[in-house]
């Protein structure tokens, strides 16, 4: 069988090309752009590339077409799909039929920390021998591929309440049928998809809807929008975490995050040591922890695993030191985000000035849905460079005049680097903080340092 996967250098369908083409399918693909680092690693697997959505690439017909979400109508490759009556499918369909169909499904959801929690949960079920598939919208440093089917009969996949396809508004997640769901935090965001915060809870209760009652739902007991869901109706036993509250709680020993007890019903289970930061990594690694012991695994016999954990890339991911500069890489893009962010980073290095460069990146952030909370979410920030392109439709002085005299706006990423390196010092904190490319800046930033 030949698919062609349209939109196939997203990290999702990316994923779902490296699982079909481990399939034995005969998998090619078209983007607006290949490049790397997707598009060395699809190659590296067999896998054709082509650039552009134009029909050529779909003669001779292939089989069966997968699309990508961010196809819609209009678009070439599209239009002709559906003049000459291709057959078509959403990404997440074909995943759901094709290979979790017979598997465990563990499934991820959340506004925040998807990646992560997924990575460490697969690292808690590889650790545990149980040799699982996964799908993740990242590469975790422990396994150096986004997605794998695996040995076993358990597969962890990062499920998005993103929209499925333009003939599917359905979140992806209803298509994966976890009979393990954790539900990590729910916020508002995607303002291009949902109106408001009860949509969003909407399509979190059809996921809910799909785990059986023999399944589990592991719930963040702090979340208030998720006990609302739950209260739409659940037929399955849940389970909640928190710090200092729920089934399985943490207790924090190092106030930054990176030592804590973990205690399941009153019973302490051991300690946590690892290299991550923050309340909100500490709520994604008991998250994990609770999913992988509802899938079988020994909680107690999991926690030296955590240690041994390699984050995913561009979550404060150290570009580099210079100088006494640490510059940090991070994808944070919701306010909730970036304050749990900073809040973890403020714990661990105490009074050392921080700065954050901030590219409102997402679709959300770009319409403005976020600009109330920024100033409030970036308190545990020194100073503040936030990048305005021209192209931004609304403007961020009122961001930056909150923040009363620490916040600056920049037009370009240049001056953004140019203004950072006229004012880092020794001792300094540098975050680039976005969901998207931000050109290179972090490592243009660290570059400029070593120059200079």
């Amino acid at each position: 069988m030949r698919l062609h996967i349209l939109g196939i250098c997203g990290t999702f369908m990316g994923g779902v090309a490296a699982l079909a083409r481990e399939l034995g399918l005969t998998v090619e693909g078209s983007d607006a752009n290949v490049y790397p680092p997707m598009s060395t690693q699809l190659q590296a697997l067999g896998i054709e590339l082509m650039s552009g959505y134009t029909a050529s690439h779909l003669q001779p017909a292939p089989d069966l077409v997968v699309v990508g979400n961010a196809m819609a109508r209009g678009n070439p490759a599209v239009e002709y799909v559906l003049d000459h009556a291709l057959r078509y499918v959403s990404g997440p369909q074909w995943l759901g039929e094709t290979v979790l169909v017979d598997r465990e499904v563990l499934a991820v959801a959340g506004t925040h920390g998807k990646t992560t929690t997924t990575s460490l949960l697969a690292h808690l079920l590889e650790h545990a021998g149980l040799a699982p598939g996964f799908l993740i919208g990242g590469v975790p440093g422990n396994f150096g591929v986004s997605a794998r089917l695996g040995n076993g009969r358990h597969f962890v996949i990062e499920a998005d309440e993103y929209d499925t396809a333009f003939f599917d508004k359905r979140s992806k997640f209803v298509h994966y049928r976890p009979r393990i769901a954790i539900l990590n935090n729910l916020e508002y965001d995607h303002a291009d998809i949902f109106p408001d915060v009860a949509a969003i809870q909407r399509q979190f209760h059809h996921l809910v809807r799909t785990v059986p009652g023999n399944g589990r739902l592991i719930v963040n007991a702090h979340d208030e929008r998720l006990a609302e869901v739950l209260a739409m109706g659940c037929w399955t036993p849940a389970e909640t975490f928190g710090v200092g509250k729920g089934d399985w709680q943490a207790r924090l020993i190092a106030a930054d995050g990176s030592v804590f007890s973990v205690h399941h019903r009153d019973a302490r289970i051991g300690e946590v040591h690892w290299s991550l930061l923050g309340n909100h990594n500490v709520m994604n690694a008991l998250a994990a922890l609770a999913a992988a012991a509802a899938a079988g695994a020994d909680a107690q016999l999991l926690l030296p695993a955590f240690a041994e954990f390699d984050s995913v890339k561009r979550r404060m991911e150290l570009v580099g030191e210079v100088g006494g500069v640490r510059v940090y890489d991070d994808f944070a893009h919701h306010p909730t985000a970036i304050a749990t962010t900073l809040a973890g980073l403020r714990a661990k290095v105490g009074d050392a000035r921080i700065w954050v460069a901030l590219e409102p990146r997402s679709n959300s952030m770009r319409q403005g849905a976020h600009a109330a909370a920024l100033a409030p979410s970036l308190a545990d920030a020194d100073h503040v460079l936030f990048l305005q392109r021209a192209e931004l439709p609304w403007d961020a002085a009122a961001v930056t005049a909150a923040l009363t005299g620490h916040g600056t706006t920049v037009p370009t990423v240049d001056a953004l680097i140019d203004s950072l390196r006229a004012q880092v010092q020794p001792g300094d904190q540098v975050i680039f903080m976005s969901n998207g490319g931000f050109e290179a800046a972090p490592r243009r930033f660290v570059e400029r340092l070593q120059r200079d």
